[in-house]
């Protein structure tokens, strides 16, 4: 492949990593072992993603023959081209522009939007050693461990690579794992008020309309 100015830029690779996990450590503000072990799984996700986007495009590289022979025309060197859903399905002009980068902002933007509004309810909750169920733990019982599944998910949309592919479904059991443990804390923290949550309140993905609870305040992520 040959060289090209769209990468080798590995102070913009080093400065997006450490502004995105920055961003989410502001809202996540991780406190425990448990909550950095969280942060540190989306971490290496956002470095592997921003190494190839900007650093060297192994991805590229490997599947380089394969990719020269079905897209001749293609400049695989160009920084577009590492969009590569949008060259896969034959689209054409600003990839930036494309459905799958709309989609991606959106849960991208989902995702720190879960992150944000459930940190307050969170550490209110845990100072006043209480249960979290209002905002974001009123529809789903783990929004910080969602908000980071969103956030990954939509960079997949943006600019897939073998590495990050490979790492985005283990990172996902790792963070199921995180929150079945949690919630077995929380049962052996608030016994019944937590089995009552969690009948009304799904684990992931949230009813269209809120059950009624009689549960007004509640912790877990």
């Amino acid at each position: 492949m040959n060289e090209s100015a769209s990468y080798g830029l590995w102070s913009l690779a080093f400065v997006n990593a450490a502004v995105f996990t920055l961003f989410a450590a502001s809202f996540a503000r991780p406190s425990t072992a448990r909550d950095w072990k969280s942060l540190g799984a989306f971490s290496a996700f956002i470095v592997a993603l921003f190494a190839e986007m900007y650093g060297f495009p192994l991805t590229i590289y490997l599947a380089s023959g394969w990719l020269a022979g079905r897209f001749p025309s293609v400049d695989f060197a160009s920084h577009d081209a590492g969009h590569l859903w949008h060259t896969l399905l034959g689209w054409k002009g600003d990839p930036h522009f494309d459905p799958l980068h709309v989609v991606s902002f959106i849960l991208i933007g989902a995702g720190f939007w879960l992150l944000a509004a459930a940190w307050p309810v969170l550490y209110a909750a845990s100072r006043g050693g209480y249960l979290a169920t209002s905002g974001p733990y009123a529809r789903i019982r783990h929004p910080q461990y969602a908000g980071f599944i969103l956030i990954m998910l939509g960079f997949l949309f943006q600019w897939p690579t073998l590495l990050t592919l490979g790492m985005f479904p283990i990172l996902v059991v790792m963070y199921v794992r995180l929150a079945l443990i949690e919630e077995q804390d929380a049962k052996r923290n608030f016994g019944a008020t937590y089995e009552s949550y969690a009948l009304r309140t799904p684990r992931w993905f949230p009813r269209l309309r809120r059950a009624t609870s009689d549960i007004e305040r509640g912790a877990c992520h």
